[in-house]
């Protein structure tokens, strides 16, 4: 069975080269804010990652979660596990001061949850949708409802869940049918929800759940959308969970992986209604509830990271340890010697390297954007589907590799290389699918606002090759002309797209994931550049220069040689896309129905 570490030494890296901590801090007067700081939180956090969470990923996969009598019994030893995360103050690392929190910068809590997720990503889905459940009520609650709620949410008192899926609406939340009806102070919901992540457990003393619903008098589709907090118990006057509200699970899903996650269909209303309070102004709930789902987008896109490291980590142990062949000597080749196993271990740990550079970076634009930078918030708007789609989506390539590394033995539940390809399927499908993200990505993020923050990147990266191309390095000299020929392909994408979308958007909805793809392996390639022109100046400082963090020789080399390798083996993909997208795809309507 694998053992997980944190790639603590690269966390930090990129925190301190690209995401440049210590400046950000000093900009926004983020008291105590630094990389050191991080160093330890990193480290803290890696020891409960490796101690508690990652022995019970295993367990949690063989025993799932059960419902027992409408309840939720979670798997074994996770309600342990659960409060030592709270104990030790995890759940309220990025929440505000004046509930509670400790108010860190939201890039630390992304490096951190990186871990929870390589560690035990069905555990760590928990205390995730109430992340986003606290980003909501930040943004839309009332103060009565922050006051009842937020203290305990970022606490990790209790838990949070989010619903929106219907039987009968499933991306499509215009067919939301779930019912509200106003009475007295509250409101009454009525109707049933699907797919609902950790909808129901035994681990806190209440769930927060954040309901989608219909007023009577709302208007169709979309537009007639409010958003409720429904309690799992409802609050006496102190604040304290009473009275079971009229809300359960009738039934868990049978997955084809993250068994210790209950995924449930909630029921409201069986007994009369459930006891509901409005968040904000009525009608206005799907805008409130993206602001929970773009949070759990680029979260979701994270465990594209984290499930990706640790079936890297797993596939570089085994490799080390699996012997085939013997060299003349009579010595046992172990399998990490041979070239394509050594291609398949570059592209896992290259492939992890530029996924956890972007949510790094795009993590820390959402930092600068709550502290009033405009132009975060656009480069934010950005970079999420791309961060929820691309690395989702190569997610699925390296927990398929660490299987291939395995070979057969890969294939057997035994090794546990199975359960990270398992798991990570979902994340394609979670918080919208690839295709909805692309259509997000090409349509609202490019097409919309005339490809500016599409032009301010590329702009970006011409920076970045300007830099590479003086450099004297000759590992950077090799990567300078494929991100060269990657930026050229990009600009004449962003130029067809301009012109062609005007004319015909059905085209443009052909070749929009492509797109996303493309722009996904690009931003890889230029965050692995920018890490290996730091790499390279760091190398070459003098041993008496400052630096706040020290970076072995052999680190820094390796950071070169990652970045050379992404250049040389993703980057071409760009070209691939870029093609694709040039050509239309306009044969993709070329059969009909019948002929599929």
């Amino acid at each position: 069975m694998s053992i997980y570490t944190a790639p603590q030494q690269d966390t930090i890296f990129v925190l301190d080269q690209l995401v440049e901590l210590d400046k950000l801090a000093a900009r926004y007067a983020l008291e105590d804010v630094s990389v050191e700081l991080a160093d330890v939180i990193v480290q803290e956090a890696g020891k409960l990652a490796t101690d508690v969470l990652a022995p019970l990923n295993a367990e949690g996969d063989k025993h799932g979660a059960v419902l027992v009598d409408h309840c939720v019994e979670q798997s074994p030893g996770y309600k342990d596990a659960y409060q030592q995360y709270i104990d030790n103050g995890w759940a309220g690392l990025t929440g505000p001061t004046e509930f509670g929190g400790q108010g860190l910068p939201n890039v630390l809590g992304t490096a951190v949850n990186e871990l929870w997720h390589s560690a035990n990503m069905a555990f760590a889905l928990c205390p995730m949708l109430s992340q986003g459940a606290v980003e909501a009520l930040i943004a839309h609650g009332s103060p009565e409802l922050q006051a009842h709620y937020l203290h305990k949410l970022i606490s990790g008192e209790w838990t949070g869940t989010m619903n929106l899926t219907e039987p009968n609406a499933g991306s499509d939340l215009a067919a939301v049918a779930c019912k509200a009806t106003p009475k007295d102070d509250h409101y009454l919901i009525r109707g049933q929800k699907i797919y609902i992540t950790w909808g129901d457990h035994q681990m806190t003393p209440n769930i927060v759940h954040l309901v989608l619903a219909r007023l009577p008098d709302a208007p169709a589709g979309v537009k007639g959308i409010s958003l409720f907090v429904v309690p799992k118990y409802l609050l006496s006057e102190e604040g304290e969970p009473t009275e079971l509200n009229d809300a359960r699970c009738i039934s868990l899903e049978h997955k084809l992986g993250i068994h210790a996650s209950p995924t449930c269909t909630m029921s409201f209303g069986d007994n009369g209604g459930a006891i509901g309070y409005l968040i904000g102004e009525p009608n206005k709930g799907l805008s409130y509830m993206f602001t929970m789902m773009n949070h759990a987008r680029q979260s979701v896109g994270l465990q594209g990271l984290s499930i990706s490291e640790r079936a890297y980590q797993q596939a570089r142990e085994f490799a080390k340890d699996r012997t085939q062949g013997t060299h003349k000597d009579g010595k046992k080749i172990a399998i990490i010697e041979y070239p394509d196993v050594r291609r398949m271990m570059m592209a896992m740990k290259s492939g992890c390297e530029a996924m956890r550079a972007l949510s790094l970076y795009a993590a820390a634009d959402i930092d600068k954007h709550h502290h009033g930078d405009i132009d975060a918030k656009q480069r934010v708007e950005f970079y999420t589907p791309i961060v929820k789609g691309w690395m989702t989506e190569l997610s699925q390539e390296i927990t398929s590799l660490n299987i291939q590394v395995h070979g057969g033995m890969g294939f057997v539940e035994e090794t546990g290389a199975a359960q990270h390809f398992r798991d990570a399927r979902i994340l394609t499908i979670y918080e919208g699918t690839t295709g909805i993200q692309a259509l997000d990505l090409v349509g609202r993020k490019t097409l919309s606002d005339e490809a500016n923050a599409l032009s301010q990147l590329l702009n970006d990266i011409n920076n970045t090759v300007i830099e590479l191309a003086a450099s004297t390095d000759k590992t950077l000299q090799q990567i300078t002309p494929r991100l060269t020929l990657a930026l050229q392909k990009a600009t004449t994408v962003k130029n067809w797209l301009l012109e062609q979308g005007k004319l015909d958007r059905q085209l443009t909805a052909n070749v929009s994931v492509d797109y996303l793809m493309m722009m996904g392996y690009l931003c890889g390639g230029w965050l692995m550049a920018k890490s290996a022109l730091c790499a390279s100046k760091l190398h070459n400082q003098d041993e008496t220069h400052d630096k706040s963090v020290q970076y072995s020789d052999e680190f820094l080399i390796g950071k070169k040689g990652t970045a050379h390798f992404y250049a040389e083996y993703y980057l071409p993909r760009v070209y691939q896309h870029a093609d694709t997208i040039l050509s239309g795809l306009s044969s993709t309507f070329s059969l009909d129905i019948d002929q599929l």
